[in-house]
């Protein structure tokens, strides 16, 4: 399976963005039919960190209604501009700075820890707005990935802390692959995601819906393990 290609440096147009989104769903809708799964559950988030307002703004034109920024800074000015987005935290989630974070995103896939899970349902229980939660998932075993390992996933203290939410909601389970990682490693890992959240599902009870797995380099692998979020810039936007 060939990896997304590379699209040229430069702020893009929306035209432009348009164009690579409709390629891009063309090739991804191909991949999950392929790999047995619906087409039509799959969606974008069109990841704009590093890039200005203006592209956000042109991805929005271009159809791409779900927005993602990896910090809580970089993201508080374009969600503010934006605010027809949903906006989707794609990276790591420090405890200090929670409560700005579910303030703003509607979606935050990063969850990597339960004292995380229990910081961020503490504070959406105080009336702050409810967001919906992925657990992130460490399955290449690297220490400098962030998420929880597969065994802590599966152990009865975290469907026990699914259970107890009554704000934030947790809707499934985020990876990322190895850096480097080819078509046949991407797929491994992606399809391991996906056997650990019907697992997570069958023990906790709770419907887990979502699997965000696949960047622009993988999207591919992971349409085809039945991926229903990939995270994508560098096909969309080019490299910065």
């Amino acid at each position: 399976m060939r990896r997304m290609e590379i699209v040229d440096a430069g702020p893009p147009s929306a035209a432009q963005i348009a164009e690579r989104r409709e390629r891009l769903e063309a090739r991804l809708r191909a991949a999950a039919e392929d790999g047995g799964h619906d087409p039509a559950r799959l969606r974008i988030v069109a990841v704009t960190k590093t890039w200005p307002v203006e592209v956000a703004r042109s991805a929005l034109y271009a159809g791409l209604a779900l927005l993602g920024e990896s910090r809580v800074q970089e993201a508080e000015p374009k969600v503010a501009a934006l605010p027809a987005a949903e906006w989707h935290l794609v990276g790591r989630l420090q405890s200090n700075k929670v409560r700005r974070a579910i303030s703003l995103f509607a979606v935050i896939h990063s969850v990597d820890s339960l004292d995380l899970l229990r910081r961020i349902e503490g504070i959406a229980a105080e009336g702050s707005p409810a967001p919906r939660l992925l657990l992130q998932v460490n399955l290449t075993g690297s220490p400098a990935t962030a998420g929880m390992a597969p065994s802590q996933v599966l152990a009865a203290d975290t469907a026990a802390a699914m259970a107890e939410l009554r704000a934030a909601r947790v809707i499934g389970l985020m990876t990322i692959a190895r850096n480097g990682a080819d078509a046949g490693e991407a797929r491994a890992t992606f399809g391991a995601l996906r056997g650990l959240r019907d697992r997570l599902q069958g023990a906790s009870g709770i419907a887990l819906p979502e699997l965000s797995m696949g960047m622009s380099a993988d999207a591919e692998a992971a349409a085809a393990e039945g991926a229903t979020l990939v995270r994508i810039g560098t096909a969309l936007f080019g490299s910065r």
